[in-house]
Formats: structure tokens, C-alpha cells, sequence
């Protein structure tokens, strides 16, 4: 495991404060961007629950905020992870559709997120070292 995904999971497993899905990906990247933790959980607040209207899952909002703040700002790695999000879970990135389909599947809502958190903290690692960083 990756200092990165070590401490997402230690955010999902916090309960003295809930971290939503975006603050949970964005958080742990806060020693890599140079922004205190402090400034990203409420930069990140809003996003959850897919911008609180099941819009575009907050695990991805907060792994392309991440990407923003190294300086990734290229098309072509935004479209990678979007992909891989949409590969993995039958063309959707939306949150509600996310959770619809987790429920059909019989899934409980807070695993499901987590797995989501985790999932997007490593693609966000993954593209950051395609970038030359770490």
C-alpha cells in the first residue's frame, strides 16, 4: 500500500469527523501539493454526494482537484481516469448512478464509498507518477 492510500483509509475509518468521499481523496495529497489539510477538507466539503445533487461522484471531483493542484492539467490524463472510472463501473462517473447500481447489486452504501475513495486515490497515484512525480 502507498502512504496515500494508507491515510484515505484511516479518513474513511475516523469517526470523531466525517470525511466525505472528495475530501477523503483530496486530504491525503496534502504534503504533495504543498496545502495544509485543513484548507482541502474544506475546499473538498461541498463535493460529496456528488456535489450534494449525485452529480459526478465526489471521489472523482476530489482526484481531479488533486490533479489540479500538482499541476496535471492534461486533457489526456483527465480523460484516462475518467475512463478507467467508467470502465470499471458500467460507463457511469455520476454518484447517483454509482450508488444505483451498487444497490441492485445488493451492496451497502458506506463499502461501496470507500471503495470508491480507495479506488480514485490510486488511479490519482498512479497518474501522478506517469508525470514524473514522487
Amino acid at each position: 500500500m502507498s502512504e496515500y492510500l494508507d491515510r484515505a483509509k484511516a479518513l474513511r475509518a475516523d469517526v470523531t469527523r466525517h470525511y466525505n468521499c472528495a475530501q477523503a481523496v483530496l486530504v491525503p495529497f496534502a504534503d504533495a501539493v504543498g496545502v495544509p489539510e485543513e484548507v482541502l477538507f474544506r475546499t473538498a466539503a461541498n463535493f460529496g454526494s456528488g456535489m450534494r445533487t449525485g452529480a459526478v461522484c465526489g471521489a472523482v471531483t476530489g482526484a481531479l482537484m488533486a490533479l489540479g493542484l500538482m499541476g496535471i492539467e492534461d486533457p489526456a490524463a483527465v480523460q484516462a481516469l475518467l475512463r478507467a472510472v467508467r470502465e470499471k463501473h458500467e460507463g457511469c462517473i455520476d454518484c447517483r448512478d454509482l450508488l444505483r447500481l451498487n444497490a441492485q447489486r445488493g451492496g451497502e452504501r458506506k463499502p461501496h464509498c470507500d471503495g470508491m475513495v480507495f479506488e480514485l486515490v490510486e488511479l490519482t497515484e498512479r497518474i501522478r507518477k506517469e508525470h514524473g512525480l514522487d
